[in-house]
């Protein structure tokens, strides 16, 4: 029976399995040599980390375009209406797990990303700044943040 030994930290703040394979690193750090998402994406070019940079920000957008959008019309049936909600739903939470993997990258750069994906989204989808005036609710109440649902 082979038994692994325990992974020891190097001075790097990466995890080592094997002494010339890193596994993945476990404090966030600045640069291009990251993996996201996928093994060995985007690889060490720039162009590369670049385009892993600007999808990380448009799932990130997505998700708050998802969270705020009203994308069913009212007068539908309800089963069709509560379908679609729930394949919406569906979405919205997988494009999130999708951001929470790529920020467990540890990059920085990764991390502005979607957090810069997710404000300008809530900026253009989920506050007041860009919406016309919409009549006050009977009770009066507003909210300004929708709660957290993942």
């Amino acid at each position: 029976m082979d038994v692994m030994p325990p992974s020891s930290p190097s001075a790097n703040g990466t995890t080592m399995l094997h002494p010339h394979k890193m596994m993945m690193h476990m404090t966030f750090f600045w640069g291009k040599n990251a993996e996201i998402l996928f093994s060995g994406w985007p690889g060490t070019s720039s162009g590369m980390y670049a385009v892993a940079l600007m999808f990380v920000f448009v799932l990130s957008l997505l998700v708050e375009w998802l969270s705020h959008g009203n994308l069913i019309k009212d007068g539908s049936n309800r089963l069709s209406v509560g379908l679609v909600q729930t394949l919406i739903h569906a979405v919205r939470v997988g494009l999130a797990y999708m951001v929470m993997l790529a920020v467990m990258s540890f990059n920085g750069g990764v991390f502005v990303m979607a957090v810069a994906g997710h404000a300008l989204g809530f900026f253009l989808f989920g506050s007041r700044a860009l919406k016309k005036a919409a009549p006050t609710p009977p009770n009066g109440k507003t909210s300004d943040v929708p709660p957290m649902s993942c």
